[in-house]
């Protein structure tokens, strides 16, 4: 199992003032930023696109975006995305059928690749060769779209199953997370939390983000007596 990682969900965040919100959270001891960027077609919503993410990277350089493209067209915004610094790639398993293409693109343009997976669609459809190839394999607990929503525990199978197959991979879960249920996440098998409301709002926002990472670092260090 892969480290901790700490992805605040900036979807929490007052977005008034997103590129302080966001070096708020890195001076706060988080490790990424996880950008939700919605197209209006894909999910309901409309958030944010490159040019954001841009004037964010401009003034924050040293940030890691986590990009999660909740988007219809996920091949389409890849050049885009890497133009404005983001780091990592996001794309949903149920927007496209070109899985393997979109993962090929995405590590073209020298940013890691992320595959997403929604509530309703089964762990089973990541088979080996996606997975093997994509650098982090995320489960929605959560229906994207909207923050704030209530933390599904029936998705955690999911995650235990990606992780009994990808041993090593970053498995990424998203929705309804907080210091509550860290320790349900990490126990199923993911290393890389993204916390919204639980971290933007907390009175302590470090140390929340310590709680969930320590959540993690206890069940990494557990199993690996085993």
């Amino acid at each position: 199992m892969s480290k901790a990682i700490i992805s605040p969900s900036v979807l929490a965040s007052d977005l008034s003032k997103l590129s302080d919100e966001c070096k708020r959270m890195m001076d706060n001891g988080c490790d990424w930023l996880h950008m939700d960027v919605m197209d209006g077609n894909f999910v309901p919503n409309i958030t944010m696109g490159a040019p954001i993410l841009e004037w964010v990277y401009k003034n924050n350089p040293d940030i890691y975006m986590d990009c999660h493209m909740m988007v219809a067209d996920p091949a389409k915004w890849v050049p885009e995305v890497a133009k404005a610094g983001g780091k990592s790639y996001t794309f949903h398993y149920e927007a496209t059928e070109n899985h393997q293409d979109v993962i090929d693109l995405i590590h073209s343009h020298n940013l890691k690749a992320g595959l997403a997976i929604s509530p309703e669609t089964s762990s089973s459809v990541i088979t080996e060769a996606l997975g093997n190839s994509a650098d982090l394999l995320l489960v929605m607990t959560v229906r994207p779209g909207h923050g704030g929503q209530k933390f599904m525990p029936e998705c955690l199978e999911k995650v235990k199953d990606l992780r009994e197959r990808f041993p090593g991979k970053n498995i990424q879960v998203d929705g309804g997370v907080g210091p509550g249920n860290a320790c349900q996440c990490a126990q199923a098998g993911s290393n890389v939390l993204v916390a919204g409301t639980a971290v933007f709002g907390a009175k302590d926002p470090k140390q929340t983000i310590h709680e969930l990472r320590t959540a993690v670092d206890d069940v990494i260090a557990e199993k690996s007596k085993q």
